[in-house]
């Protein structure tokens, strides 16, 4: 076997393909600090985003280019750098790289557990992560990430927004009276979400999050002509009526111009603890058939567990618990499979290198 070189190296993880974004390794610059010592290799491969949900597949896909080639060991690391999926800068938001909406059409779907766990599982992963509550009149997530206190200024006179499980939360629930309502019309709750976009010191994040309401009126307007919408994650449960709003939400955003990254079904069945039938309480299937029809990307269904429940009413999101039951497990892949859709439109914006 002749001796192995750095270029004989770069051809051979020129052939490996990056299985989600497409492109080579290579091309891609995804090949970090090559290190070669006789049939030894190490380098780092650096992602895209750090919950990269087919790291597994590429690392085998490596393993076998370069086993052929002589390399009896190889040593690889890992890196991530998330980029930036959309080609303009937000004015109001410099430092952040990629902004996701989470809506649906009707309330009650568990569009704000998503949210908080999508958020917690991202940063779990290793990225910077914010999360705005964008209910406005209904604001539920500092309860359910179990986010206390409240805002101060920071040195530049911005909102300084509360942190817990290393995501950045800002809602109007910190600046109210317990169990005082908001009672706004349009223009206020509008105006709010801009205050939030502009005045908050978010810093640099590679996701904010952004929890909006139900249905397809002032604040997901307001969020499309404020800021550049990576995407939307749409949110449904499996009966007929949700899927019928929903359809409304993702309509919505098709008109505006934000690209859907995909939908998830929440509530899609409820697994019984002592005799382990399930149950489909709100049918079956509705979102996958939903998503197929509709040529959007279904990514994932959450079922029915108890502990999600629990968890919010104490501000410890399902991913974040001690024990990962069926939905923590199914919100993480959601989570990974958003930041996979992400990334997709990321690469986008980014020019590949030809390898020859």
């Amino acid at each position: 076997m002749p001796k192995l070189t750095e270029d004989a190296v770069l051809k051979a993880l020129a052939t490996v393909q990056e299985p989600e974004l497409g492109g080579d390794l290579v091309s891609r610059k995804m090949i970090k600090d090559l290190t070669i010592d006789g049939s030894k290799v190490a380098f780092t491969i650096e992602l895209t985003t750090p919950a990269c949900p087919l790291k597994d597949e590429i690392s085998a896909r490596v393993e076998a280019a370069l086993r052929p080639i002589g390399a009896d060991e190889i040593a690889v690391e890992w890196a991530a750098t998330v980029r930036r999926a959309t080609p303009s800068t937000p004015q109001l938001l410099p430092g952040v790289k990629n902004i996701v909406a989470v809506a649906s059409g009707k309330g009650g779907v568990g569009k704000s557990t998503i949210s908080v766990n999508l958020a917690v599982a991202l940063a779990q992963a290793g990225a910077s992560v914010g999360l705005l509550d964008a209910d406005i009149t209904g604001p539920n997530i500092p309860m359910m990430i179990g986010a206390v206190g409240q805002p101060v200024a920071s040195p530049a006179g911005r909102i300084t927004p509360i942190e817990a499980y290393g995501v950045k939360v800002i809602s109007i629930q910190f600046f109210l009276p317990e169990g005082q309502p908001v009672v706004w019309r349009g223009p206020l709750v509008g105006g709010a979400i801009q205050q939030f976009l502009r005045d908050v010191e978010w810093g640099d994040l590679d996701y904010l999050v952004v929890d909006l309401p139900p249905g397809t009126s002032d604040a997901q307007l307001t969020l499309a002509q404020s800021v550049p919408i990576t995407g939307a994650v749409l949110v449904t449960t499996p009966q007929q009526v949700s899927l019928s709003d929903v359809a409304k939400a993702l309509a919505m955003f098709r008109r505006v111009s934000v690209p859907v990254l995909g939908l998830v079904e929440n509530m899609s069945g409820f697994v019984c603890a002592h005799c382990g039938e399930t149950t489909d309480i709100f049918g079956k299937g509705g979102g996958e058939r939903f998503a197929a029809d509709n040529g959007i990307d279904f990514l994932g269904a959450v079922p029915l567990d108890v502990t999600v429940r629990q968890g919010a009413d104490v501000g410890v999101p399902a991913v974040a618990q001690r024990e990962a039951g069926p939905a923590a497990n199914a919100l993480t892949h959601i989570a990974r499979a958003v930041a996979g859709k992400v990334s997709v439109e990321a690469a986008r914006e980014q020019p590949v290198l030809t390898v020859s």
